[in-house]
């Protein structure tokens, strides 16, 4: 169990480390670009969710973060030893929700850098990769649950 909680605190220091990283070498707005016309860096404050869903929300993060953050904690403590992919998948959501919710505390935004160019996605983070692996994974693992329950019955 303690396992899912240091892979947690690594994605967490992980995600911190890039954001220090990109503030001190990457002027706000500025583009780098890592594979031309593909994938760049680019540092910019996000005070919402996705495209800057909510912007300025500070408040609901807040309360839903740390309601996420409870509930992953009483499923991974409660259920974690049941399955390698639903511990997984808790850990990925908690480590994305920690990762976000310092920088909203430190800030009242989040730190975004990587930026898809092939596509019309959010400038993203590792703590937004974490989150969205991680509700990928959940999403599997329910669908496996389910399939197993069927087959008992």
């Amino acid at each position: 169990m303690f396992i899912y909680y240091i892979l947690a605190a690594i994605i967490v220091a992980v995600d911190q480390f890039t954001k220090f990283l990109t503030v001190q070498n990457i002027d706000l707005y500025e583009i780098v670009e890592v594979i031309p016309n593909v994938l760049s860096w680019m540092y910019i404050q996000n005070d919402g969710a996705a495209w800057s869903i909510l912007e300025g929300q500070m408040w609901f993060f807040y309360i839903i973060t740390v309601i996420v953050i409870g509930v992953v904690i009483y499923y991974l403590q409660k259920y974690g030893k049941n399955s390698r992919l639903f511990s997984v998948a808790l850990a990925l959501i908690l480590a994305g929700s920690i990762g976000n919710f310092i920088d909203r505390i430190r800030f009242e935004y989040v730190i975004d850098m990587v930026r898809l160019e092939v596509i019309n996605f959010p400038i993203f983070n590792v703590a937004d990769m974490s989150l969205s692996i991680g509700v990928f994974l959940m999403i599997i693992f329910v669908f496996i649950d389910e399939r197993n329950e069927k087959k008992k019955h």
